[in-house]
Order: structure tokens, then sequence, then C-alpha cells
């Protein structure tokens, strides 16, 4: 007998405010216990009174007169906004009968986030997972993804490596019991980033500034969170979409492919489910900037009150943020200042997780470094967040541009044997509002076989 597993829809993940009394109070007390599978209603932006959870950076920090905020993952269970397309992903196999939990074994391919993801949800789910991922990452993702019970299949390399986890999975996927959740290709990444956390974006600026998103960045691993500025550029037509890369993987800017300190991001591709015709602007980030400017927030929020911060907000942010933070924060501050942002204009950006899982990579830094007294950080500080340049920011609106990027996803999905007439769809917005319109069927799909024996 196939149990369909109890979880959410996609529009009870954005509202969990539509879930019954009695759901809502099993959901709460779940919290309590990260492996109770009603932890699965929690997988939302929202914090009990439907309020996406958030900070505005402090200007002392920023520099610039924008309103810059930051969307919170860490609140997600798990740690991470990951689980959602994780969750969304299998659901959506389960209820079309693709994925048949007590048979399929799931596939997980990542650099991390997203592996943590997988081994989660399938722990909640009671589904065997094998997350493939470098054999480079920081070695809190390792632990991460054992305890919640997934095994691991480790592939040469770092975060620029991960086509080899891709080639590795499709390897894998020969096994007829095996089932992926490509997450660099299948489309409830997508729509899970485009209707739940788009919607969250648009809900986070009320009541702060022109209650108006000016410029949403993201910088993309898989590329599911920038689905997110498909729905803002509904809502704010005049809105930049701001794809962030580091600088020493510079693939979607100019085709390089170097190796990079900046885990969940950078992957040397452009992915499928990216939908280049909604990016505007595709911005450079300098790595060790990044992993710099997490020590900073981190382990000294002395330095943060020295320039001006509060007290309260250096101790909040402490733990708020990783390394990919970092770099979405420096890229919102470039961006603010690119676009001529002023005072009451709004830049929306993402903490996918938070510290938990970056200890080992600062004690890296440490060792790296020759110094970090307070005046070698008051530097940092001042050169990374303060002193943040418009340099490396490209427009790619033009056609040219475009071609230049949908060429970029043709090199590297035609080997994986996708036909090019497929690709050429995407190269059309009506293919993914075509993409997106599925979130409602499958609603129905999840209301009608939920928690059901087929």
């Amino acid at each position: 007998m196939i149990k369909i597993p109890l979880g959410p829809t996609y529009e009870e993940m954005l509202h969990p405010s539509l879930l019954d009394q009695e759901l809502k109070a099993r959901a709460k007390k779940a919290r309590h216990d990260e492996l109770d599978p009603m932890n699965l209603f929690n997988i939302t932006w929202k914090d009990d009174q439907d309020h996406v959870h958030k900070i505005v950076l402090p200007k002392a920090m920023t520099g610039v007169d924008a309103n810059i905020v930051v969307m919170l993952g860490t609140y997600f269970p798990s740690g991470s906004h990951k689980v959602g397309p994780a969750y969304a992903t299998l659901i959506e196999g389960c209820v079309d009968g693709e994925i048949i939990p007590g048979k399929h074994t799931i596939l997980g391919p990542s650099t991390g986030n997203f592996g943590i993801g997988v081994s989660y949800i399938c722990h909640l789910m009671n589904l065997d997972a094998i997350v493939i991922m470098p054999d480079n990452m920081s070695k809190e993702r390792y632990e991460r993804i054992q305890k919640y019970g997934a095994k691991l299949d480790l592939t040469p390399g770092t975060e620029s490596d991960v086509i080899l986890t891709l080639q590795r999975t499709y390897e894998l996927k020969k096994n007829p019991n095996y089932r992926s959740l490509a997450q660099f290709e299948l489309l409830p990444n997508y729509r899970f980033h485009r209707h739940v956390t788009g919607h969250s974006a648009v809900e986070a600026i009320k009541g702060i500034g022109n209650e108006r998103i000016a410029a949403f960045v993201s910088a993309p691993g898989s590329a599911g969170t920038l689905a997110a500025g498909d729905h803002i550029k509904k809502v704010f037509p005049e809105a930049k979409i701001v794809a962030l890369e580091p600088y020493e993987c510079s693939t979607l800017t100019n085709g390089g492919r170097g190796q990079h300190r900046i885990e969940g991001i950078g992957d040397k591709m452009c992915t499928l489910i990216h939908n280049v015709l909604t990016t505007d602007f595709i911005t450079m980030i300098e790595d060790e900037e990044t992993v710099r400017g997490l020590k900073i927030i981190h382990d000294a929020p002395h330095i943060l009150e020295f320039y001006g911060v509060s007290h309260e907000d250096a101790l909040k942010m402490k733990d708020l943020f990783g390394v990919s933070t970092i770099c979405n924060i420096i890229g919102a501050i470039k961006m603010a200042k690119y676009l001529k942002l002023g005072e009451g204009d709004n830049v929306v950006t993402i903490a996918t997780d938070g510290f938990d899982r970056y200890d080992s990579v600062i004690k890296d830094l440490n060792r790296r470094v020759l110094e970090t007294e307070d005046f070698v950080l008051k530097r940092w500080f001042k050169d990374i967040f303060l002193k943040a340049d418009t340099e490396n920011i490209e427009d790619v609106r033009s056609k040219e541009k475009k071609e230049r990027l949908f060429l970029q996803k043709e090199h590297d999905w035609l080997v994986f044997g996708y036909e090019k007439a497929y690709l050429d769809q995407m190269k059309h917005m009506d293919f993914w509002d075509h993409e997106y319109e599925k979130v409602f069927s499958y609603d129905e799909k999840i209301k009608k076989n939920r928690g059901k024996t087929l």
C-alpha cells in the first residue's frame, strides 16, 4: 500500500494562516522537535503572526540611503530555505506517481543546503536518500546531511565542480529505483520561489520606505531563488533583477570557470531553470570579501558598533547569515549605488541560511590570514561594506546579451540530453508563465491526495 505524505500546498507555504487550527497547532508544537514530520507545515518565510522573517540592515553598515531588506532563510526547518524546493520537487513527484515512497530512493545533487534539505525532507517523509556533492565543502554540511539519515556520494572538487555531481547523478539515475530531485533542472524549484518567495518578498516591504521593490538581488546556485524576481516584476515592472556571481567564477558574465570560496553559488553554468529573460544585471563579488564580511558580523559585533550600528542590531545579526548572504548583501549595496537609489527605495535580498554551517570556514580564514586584530577588522569593514563600489556590474538587458546567456545554457544542457527545441521554448515568457501556473493544479492534487493510501 502506497501512502502519499501529508504536507502543505504552495499556497499554504505562502500563507500558513490558511491551515486549519489543528494543523497549525501541531506544526507549532513540532518546532520543538525538528524531526517531527509536522515540520513540513513550517516550510514558510512567515512567523506565527504571518509576517515575513526579515531584517532591514542598519544604514551605518550599508552606507547607502536605500533600505536593504534581507529575508531570513535560517528560520525554515533544517535552517535553510532550500528545504522548500526540495519538498516541492518531492511532493510533485509523489502526487504525479513518479516517486513512490517505500520503493524509490531519492537522489539530491547539491553543494550543501539543497542536499541538507533533501536529507531532511526524506527523513520526515520516510524515504531513503543519497546526496551527491563535491568532497571539499564545509564539514558542517556533511555532518548535517548524515544527521538526517542520507548517504553521501562525494565527487572531486569544490563549489565550482558541481558539473561532476550532475554527471554522477545521471549515472546513478540509470538505476530504475532511483529518482532525482534535480534542483538545477526541475521546475518545482522555480515554482516554489516564484510563488512562495516572490509573494513573500512583496509582503516583506510593506511599511518600509515607499513600499516598492527597486531591485531584487540574489546569487544563483540553482537559480531557483531568482524566480522570485518573475513575480516581483509582475507587481513592480520597474524592479531590476540582479544575479550575483563570484568574481573568480564569472560564468554568466564572460564564461569564467575558476575556483572560489562562496559555498552555494557560482556553479560554472547557466542552470536550466534560470529564466534569463528577467535578469537585468549580473554583478561579480570577490569571494574573500564574503568570508571576511561574515567573520566581522559573527566574531566582531563590536566593530559594527564602532561604526554606529546599535548594540542590539549587531548582536541580532551575529548568527543570521552565511557566506552567500554576505555576497548578497555586498551585491545589494553595490546595486543601490549603481542605480542611484535614495531614501525610501527598497532593495530586497535573501539570507539562504545562518552561521551554523560556517564555523569551519571562519577557522580556515583565521589560518590563512596573517592578522585579525581590531585594526584589521575595521579596515575590512570599511572596504567591504562602506566602500563597496560599482565595478564589475554588467547590464544584460540587450538582445545580444540575452542571446549569449541562451547560448551558455545550450552549451551546459544539450550534453545532458535536452533538446534544443525545448531550450528554445525558454526564450519566451509564455514558457515560464505556463510552468508557474501549474502551482494551482498541483495544489489541488496535493489537497486531494495528501495522507491518502493509493
